[in-house]
């Protein structure tokens, strides 16, 4: 099922744990039963003028309200930051937005959130360091190198430079 509504563009927000898109319908778009019908559904969101640029999301709710009725997105994690950006662009126009429905089903996409959102796991020690399983994540060549320098300075017991004035903050 594919349909396209009039929309505008209300917000985006992201957080550590998700990344929320939301459009709101007026008028003639806003009583589409096929809206309801999506509800709850992995969909791809698309915006005419913007050829391939396209979000996987998960379709969460879809309230009504006397004046308009709210479209509510969770997008999945592994979206390429370029496309999200591109929409972000958008936010706050009027826009014309087609939602398709996916081949993925609601189990597989929170699945594909939960390897997203994993992250790297270890122990934060009373001293404030952190054990961290040496094959969850490795830094770059020049990350280690500048790593290795500011562990090495303060184990020497010399301070790193932060500014050249003397203001301790």
């Amino acid at each position: 099922m594919n349909i396209t509504v009039k929309a505008h563009f209300n917000k985006q927000t992201k957080d550590s744990k998700k990344e929320l898109v939301q459009f709101y319908v007026t008028g003639e778009d806003e009583r589409r039963p096929e809206l309801n019908q999506m509800t709850r559904e992995v969909v791809i969101l698309s915006i005419t003028g913007m050829d391939g640029v396209e979000l996987t999301a998960e379709f969460k709710k879809s309230a009504k309200d006397s004046k308009k009725t709210i479209l509510e997105f969770e997008v999945k994690g592994d979206s390429s930051a370029s496309q999200t950006f591109e929409f972000y662009k958008l936010a706050g126009t009027d826009v014309e937005l087609s939602i398709t429905e996916s081949q993925m089903d609601l189990d597989e996409f929170r699945e594909q959130q939960a390897e997203y959102r994993e992250g790297v796991k270890g122990k934060i020690n009373a001293d404030g360091t952190v054990d961290v399983d040496p094959n969850q994540a490795k830094l770059p060549l020049e990350g280690e190198a500048a790593a290795a320098e500011i562990i090495a300075t303060t184990q020497e017991g010399t301070k790193v430079p932060v500014s050249d004035d003397d203001l301790p903050y």
